[in-house]
């Protein structure tokens, strides 16, 4: 504060020290008493600049200072007389100093007016000449010119403290803005250091933008550092030795845009390899345009293990049934062949042959999902009749009077696929519109070529399923509430051993499904050329 009120009052001091120098030529302008006494006076104000404490005083106190300006000024004025013209025009410091303020504008605009009219009239009162309007009028111009120059100074002030109100109100905005980002930064920072998974951003060009510590852990897993590149870390392919190509690496698939989800990926050598299930995001803009990708790594070793682990489980106990299962099926088909059996023997007989084949069709399912995806052989088939075959078979099969059955299948289509695994698809999705019909209703099976492909739908009027059911309906041992609740015989294996055999053609496999009114289930097959041989049978 005292800095300001020094800066204030120097360049009238300066000014005055100019007038002085000009008085060296004017040697009768330091024998004028009024004159050296505003000089002296004007000096204990730059003084009192200097000396009073203005920080530990009311704000408005410097004001002081301009105001008791005007009488060295006006002193001075009236000692120079006609040695120095223009002392008068000091004025002008007093009254800017009073108008950029800001305080008191009315009383700072008056104040100037009055007091630089009182430095051209009081002489006049206080000398010897007679006071008339001429000369009062004479001198009347400064005041005028001092009000001209307050108003100025105060509508210029005024418009620069509104700036400065403005200027002032948007960095305090920033201000909070910068904090406000500086808060989410930190909450951010906690977040995906707090989280028990790896977690990596990359701009739009693929560069890393934001990691945290458990992504750290994970690459010192693989032999690398926060600095090495993913190319160079240790990750396998699912056999745990194979390394994956750099192409293929989760970071460098994020940077191409790919999305993907559930990518697993083995890191680490034998010793102490890890899991992890990696998936990614795009991040995009308001126009939709890509901003870049994040990327997570979370780390599935105990649930890998376990589903490996219930695998074998699986696949020894199916092994394990599959020999005594077979022996009985045998002894079955003796006894069934003896003749003269009494009725009853021949009705209990059917009734276990019927159970042991269920059984058989049981172990053979489970045997399917525990050795992995299918070996197939795909050759061109006609498609049509290896529909009106399963069809067929299924109406035979049929123990529920109620559904009946229709088969909308155009004629000569020729599907490239192993006619016995897609008769086991079939075989599946009639069995399942049986079963799930238990009210009756209609199974419509319909096929054509559709896009170059053959596409085939069988349709049911039964249960249906929800739309959170319908998210796993080709999940491994699925099975809806509705089933559950109504003993519907099953394990939840048929549907998705169907898809992973129409997967392994290439094909595709969907369910469209309306609670309480039915399911369509819809797979297409690669569409075989019109000039190779037919594979007709299906063994």
């Amino acid at each position: 504060m005292r800095a300001r009120v020094v800066l204030s009052q120097l360049p009238l001091s300066l000014t005055v020290v100019l007038v002085l120098v000009g008085g060296l030529f004017h040697p009768d302008l330091f024998e004028s008493q009024p004159f050296m006494i505003g000089v002296g006076l004007h000096a204990v104000l730059l003084a009192l600049c200097f000396i009073v404490p203005w920080d530990r005083l009311p704000y408005a106190s410097f004001l002081i200072i301009p105001l008791l300006d005007f009488i060295p000024i006006g002193l001075m004025r009236h000692g120079a007389g006609t040695v120095i013209t223009g002392v008068g025009l000091l004025t002008v410091f007093p009254v800017i100093w009073l108008a950029a303020s800001g305080l008191y504008p009315r009383a700072a605009l008056a104040t100037g007016f009055l007091a630089s009219l009182g430095i051209v009239w009081v002489p006049l009162f206080v000398a010897d000449a007679a006071v008339n309007s001429q000369s009062l009028t004479q001198s009347f111009l400064l005041p005028f010119i001092m009000l001209a120059i307050g108003i100025t100074i105060r509508v210029m002030t005024a418009s620069m403290m509104a700036q400065q109100a403005v200027v002032e109100e948007k960095d305090h905005t920033l201000q909070k803005l910068l904090e406000e980002s500086a808060r989410r930064e930190r909450l951010l920072e906690t977040v995906v250091n707090s989280v028990d998974i790896g977690l990596i951003a990359l701009d739009e060009a693929g560069r890393p933008v934001l990691t945290n510590r458990k992504l750290e852990q994970f690459r010192a897993l693989a032999g690398g550092s926060a600095d090495t590149s993913e190319a160079d870390l240790r990750i396998f392919q699912q056999d745990g030795s194979s390394v994956t190509p750099a192409a293929r690496r989760p970071t460098r698939r994020a940077a191409d845009g790919q999305v993907f989800s559930d990518y697993l990926l083995w890191w680490g050598d034998l010793s102490n390899q890890r899991v992890l299930s990696t998936s990614s995001r795009l991040m995009t803009n308001q126009a939709g345009t890509r901003e870049g990708s994040v990327v997570t790594f979370n780390d599935v070793t105990e649930l890998v293990r376990a589903l490996n682990a219930k695998d074998e489980f699986v696949a020894t106990v199916s092994h394990e049934l599959r020999t005594p299962l077979t022996a009985i099926r045998g002894y079955l088909e003796l006894l069934t062949s003896m003749p003269d059996l009494e009725p009853e023997v021949a009705s209990g007989l059917e009734v276990v042959s019927r159970n042991s084949e269920r059984l058989h069709k049981l172990v053979v399912d489970l045997l399917a999902t525990a050795e992995g995806p299918p070996e197939i052989t795909p050759a061109p088939t006609n498609f049509s009749d290896l529909v009106g075959r399963r069809v067929a078979t299924a109406e035979e099969r049929n123990n529920n009077p109620l559904v009946h059955f229709e088969n909308h299948t155009a004629p000569d289509l020729v599907a490239l696929c192993d006619a016995p695994r897609i008769g086991q698809v079939l075989d599946n999705l009639l069995s399942n519109a049986i079963k799930y019909s238990p009210g009756g209703g209609r199974v419509t099976v319909s096929a054509a070529e559709v896009d170059g492909e053959v596409e085939c739908s069988v349709t049911d009027q039964g249960s249906g399923m929800s739309a959170e059911e319908l998210r796993g309906v080709f999940s491994k041992f699925f099975r809806t509430s509705a089933a559950r609740n109504a003993a519907i015989p099953g394990v939840g294996l048929g549907l998705a051993i169907s898809k992973a055999i129409v997967e392994r053609h290439g094909g595709t496999i969907t369910c469209r499904s309306v609670e309480g009114q039915g399911s369509t289930f819809t797979f297409r097959l690669p569409l075989a050329h019109a000039d190779q041989d037919l594979q007709t049978q299906e063994s």
